[in-house]
């Protein structure tokens, strides 16, 4: 934890600097009127190069369960992940930090993914750019292998987009199976630099253009690997 700050002290401008620093902010729960700075010694990232997933998620991939969408219901996947779950009991996420994401989002530089049953957002997740990084925040699921597939799209959008920094913060068990490692901080920042210096398009995905767009699946998951 670098420092404490309260809501009022923090734009969504802020934000977007501190990211740009390899800063993001955390909360100690949902309950918590303060907002933390977190610059860890060691961060997890998902190099878009050598992401992979596993036979029965590809598998699963092409029967395409869901619906795909991109920043469709970013504020139902932003609860969604601030919700406290049977195997979730607390969050990082809390009222002031929900605020400053989503004003990020109505600025464009907030961006969600959501995976759609029966009418209904069952998985998702979101997170932030600056030129060609995205950091992923967090994401949820309600039905299984909905938040991995919302992943799986990601990954092509951002491949396909001509981003180069997929920041996870953390490295963990679920997304170490997708490729994801940890490196040092000095390391991150030099990739941090590099990447927000340079451009990327995460709407050149879609056939059409604009945002919001809504598909049935993502590009052939023979490019992901095994």
């Amino acid at each position: 934890m670098v420092a404490e700050y309260h809501r009022h002290q923090i734009t969504s401008e802020t934000l977007l600097r501190a990211y740009g620093l390899g800063l993001f902010p955390m909360a100690e729960d949902y309950e918590s009127s303060t907002i933390h700075w977190v610059d860890p010694e060691r961060r997890g990232i998902i190099p878009l190069s050598s992401f992979h997933m596993s036979r029965s998620l590809k598998r699963t991939w092409r029967r395409a369960p869901f619906l795909i969408s991109v920043d469709k219901s970013f504020d139902a996947v932003i609860q969604a992940c601030a919700r406290r779950t049977q195997g979730r009991q607390s969050t990082w996420l809390n009222p002031p930090i929900i605020e400053l994401y989503t004003e990020l989002f109505q600025a464009g530089k907030a961006h969600s993914v959501e995976c759609w049953s029966d009418g209904e957002v069952v998985g998702g997740l979101y997170g932030v750019t600056i030129g060609a990084a995205f950091f992923g925040e967090s994401m949820f699921s309600i039905v299984r292998d909905s938040s991995k597939l919302a992943l799986v799209h990601l990954v092509e959008r951002l491949r396909f987009g001509g981003f180069h920094l997929l920041d996870t913060q953390f490295l963990t068990d679920h997304l170490r199976q997708f490729g994801a490692i940890e490196i040092d901080r000095d390391e991150y920042k030099r990739m941090l630099t590099k990447a927000i210096s340079e451009e990327a398009n995460f709407y050149s995905f879609d056939a059409v253009g604009g945002n919001g767009s809504i598909v049935t699946g993502g590009a052939p998951v023979e490019a992901l690997g095994e």
